[in-house]
């Protein structure tokens, strides 16, 4: 009877609803917030990415920024697996970046631990009223990230008006006094972390409850110990059904972290007489009071330190980290597949635009590639190849269609995200372009192959002169097909330009080709009117395929200069505003 009327006066569905709303706030506002900075800093991200491959110090630090931002070590770790799988960085390079990434989660603690709960209203007004006022991109977008802060700290509020009954109940303070036994709050973290599959979740609790004064310092050092360990789940999960180079990563992620808390475990103690020493004192409290006031910032503070710790002891190891993880995860044998698979469009990317962009376009790289297959042997086997050779060549095209599709779908999905101006007008040149290429092998299939097999059924045969004129003219179109594909994957202006300027050779290479086969037309030989029907339709798909090949080099010519006039007006707003 006692224990329910003491339940019963702690009013337990408030409680509930103080704490999960409140988390569901924080988590809200968390999510407002690395929305927001994903848009301002978006070009940022992209700066450092483009020097993860310098070493692994710069990575760490490249790893820490990016996750800073994006709140998820899961995104930084399937980035760092498109950067694998492309080429532009090793294992051990990568294994610096995913060590950073632990830093950049400290951010969450670090930015909660602040007692400001009491302006978190008025951060969501100011925030409200820059969306509601403005119509400047940038200003909404500052004005999301300050509403979202806002909503943290309201959330943290919430949580923590919600928690101070169970001060006064018993059975809850002796829960509480359990998470002092390291092993009991580490288990206890890890399971709720990788149930609700967020870290953030775990520390802003964490923080709650110290704020209350329910936990120790060192209780709350072991339940963030618990949260890195936890993590690691959401990154396990992510790998699953991946190539090899995202189980290693999510290998390397377990590992470190794991090998981090079991190397602190034995010293929470000096890590807690060291973070005191740290951190702000309050010597004017006692008890209970002073230690809600200086916990919150001690565990932060802990948390970081754990992880800066960890990252300079272990980086030094990477390379035989790498092999270690190698071994763990050999090489297998690939199964052939019939059609081509997009290789980098992870979904996980797509809440982080700005970085999806950049995996869109290496997908555009290999659908390009895909299409330059096909056209490096149309010519041949259009003017004398086999049956058999001209099957394979349309068979090709499969792969570019599969490759388009997945492509074409994976914008759709983007685009229902949040997108700045710039990120619309990349996305609609993303999917005109893969378009454009679709449309060269498509070309080759239906056109290419279809003139080869009339080729066969009439029994019409090519000069080699003829073969010689139209095959520089092949030569010079895959030449301009390749740079454009270079100057969209690559956004290569230079390139683009080449592709314009190549109109002229094209034409006079044509010209050359149309007066060829004119003379030819009165040539004595059999079945002259169809191989001359033949033959120029051979050239105008050919110059056909350039015109694609131009329309892409001609959207990365009109994005740079968009942006670029873009970039100059918005420099006059901002003076005309000063």
């Amino acid at each position: 009877m006692l224990l329910a009327e003491t339940t019963t006066e702690l009013q337990v569905d408030d409680i509930l609803m103080g704490l999960v709303g409140g988390l569901a706030l924080f988590l809200f506002g968390l999510d407002q917030m690395s929305d927001a900075l994903k848009l301002i800093a978006g070009d940022g991200m992209k700066k450092v990415l483009a020097k993860l491959t310098a070493n692994r110090f710069t990575g760490a630090l490249a790893g820490a920024f990016v996750t800073a931002i994006i709140q998820s070590s899961s995104v930084t770790t399937v980035l760092v697996v498109g950067f694998i799988s492309a080429g532009l960085m090793s294992l051990s390079q990568s294994i610096g970046v995913i060590m950073g990434a632990n830093i950049g989660t400290t951010v969450t603690a670090q930015l909660v631990a602040f007692k400001i709960t009491h302006y978190a209203l008025v951060l969501v007004a100011v925030g409200f009223f820059m969306l509601f006022i403005s119509k400047n991109g940038k200003v909404r977008h500052y004005g999301h990230m300050i509403m979202g802060l806002g909503l943290i700290f309201f959330g943290m509020h919430l949580m923590s008006d919600g928690t101070r009954p169970l001060r006064a109940y018993p059975p809850f303070m002796e829960m509480m006094q359990q998470m002092d036994d390291p092993l009991t709050a580490i288990l206890l973290a890890a399971a709720f972390t990788a149930l609700v599959q967020s870290s953030s979740a775990t520390t802003g609790i964490v923080i709650t409850l110290a704020s209350q004064g329910f936990i120790s310092l060192e209780a709350g050092i072991a339940l963030i110990f618990g949260a890195n360990v936890g993590t690691c789940i959401t990154a396990g999960l992510a790998s699953l059904g991946k190539p090899r180079e995202a189980v290693r990563a999510a290998i390397v992620h377990v590992l470190f972290n794991v090998a981090g808390v079991a190397i602190w475990l034995a010293f929470i103690p000096q890590l807690g007489a060291f973070v005191t020493w740290l951190s702000p004192s309050n010597a004017e409290l006692s008890g209970a009071a002073r230690l809600a006031a200086e916990t919150p910032r001690q565990i932060a503070n802990a948390h970081t330190v754990f992880n800066i710790a960890n990252t300079v002891l272990f980086i030094w190891f990477t390379t035989p980290l790498a092999r270690l993880v190698r071994r763990i995860v050999p090489e297998r044998v690939e199964v052939a597949v019939d059609v081509a698979q997009p290789k980098y469009l992870d979904p996980i990317l797509l809440q982080t635009p700005s970085l999806a962009m950049d995996i869109v376009r290496m997908e555009l790289g290999r659908l390009g590639a895909a299409a330059l297959h096909m056209m490096r042997g149309a010519f041949d086997t259009a003017i004398h190849g086999s049956k058999e050779e001209l099957d394979a060549l349309a068979k090709l095209d499969d792969n570019v269609d599969a490759l388009h599709g997945a492509v074409v779908t994976y914008l759709g999905r983007l685009s229902k995200e949040n997108l700045s101006d710039r990120q619309s007008e990349q996305l609609h040149d993303y999917l005109a372009a893969a378009n454009y290429i679709e449309n060269i092998g498509d070309m080759i299939e239906t056109n290419l192959v279809d003139a080869g097999f009339e080729r066969l059924r009439a029994g019409l045969q090519i000069s080699q002169a003829t073969k010689d004129v139209l095959g520089a003219l092949n030569k010079e179109v895959a030449w301009a097909t390749e740079r454009a594909i270079r100057a969209i994957v690559s956004e290569d202006i230079e390139a683009a330009r080449e592709v314009s300027s190549a109109k002229g050779e094209l034409n006079r290479l044509a010209a050359i080709a149309e007066n060829h086969l004119s003379r030819r037309l009165s040539a004595d030989e059999p079945n002259r009117l169809a191989t001359f029907r033949l033959e120029s339709e051979i050239m105008e798909h050919l110059k056909r395929m350039y015109y694609f090949a131009k329309r892409i080099a001609k959207l990365v010519r009109e994005d740079e200069m968009a942006y670029l006039e873009k970039k100059h007006n918005a420099g006059s707003d901002d003076e005309v505003t000063t």
